[in-house]
């Protein structure tokens, strides 16, 4: 809204309007600018790990290891049945790796969707704005037809009733 010469507040013209418009900005490629390598991969492995491709590889990987050391000869098996230390093994170093890079990955994803939430607010209070600026708009106009109709000795009600 801007002041006129009398003093009245006066909606912005369009153009006007799109002269003061900042440009949004792109959110998603400022946060990933902003990220580290080390962090984009803790996300990409927080990501994958998440998914049903992941658990079939674990799944498979399981099963062959399994199944090649319980039904292989004795000779060509090299985790012996029924313990299975170094499957064991392995499984527990994939866990004890991944959970922190999860985690981290976590906090990663979650500050970001705590910026995209701050960033969303910070749009919907421009648009509060900008629909405040076009109720103010409506409203002038409407009064200002409302004095045009006065000055003419029409009440509202027979331009309503034309209407019906």
């Amino acid at each position: 809204m801007k002041k006129s010469a009398a003093g009245n507040f006066m909606p912005l013209t369009l153009e006007e309007f799109r002269k003061s418009k900042k440009q949004p900005r792109n959110f998603i490629k400022d946060q990933q600018s902003k990220a580290s390598k080390l962090e984009k991969l803790a996300c990409w492995i927080t990501d994958h790990v998440g998914t049903m491709g992941f658990f079939l590889v674990i799944f498979c990987w399981t099963a062959l290891w399994l199944g090649w050391n319980l039904l292989a000869p004795k000779e060509l098996q090299f985790d012996p049945p029924m313990g299975f230390v170094l499957w064991l093994f392995i499984s527990n170093l994939i866990q004890i790796m991944l959970m922190p890079l999860i985690m981290i990955g976590q906090n990663i994803q979650a500050k970001h969707a705590e910026a995209r939430a701050e960033y969303d607010l910070e749009v919907n209070v421009k648009a509060e704005t900008e629909i405040e600026a076009i109720l103010y708009h409506l409203e002038n106009q409407n009064r200002m037809l409302m004095h045009m109709l006065d000055k003419q000795g029409i009440k509202l009600e027979e331009v309503l009733e034309k209407r019906d």
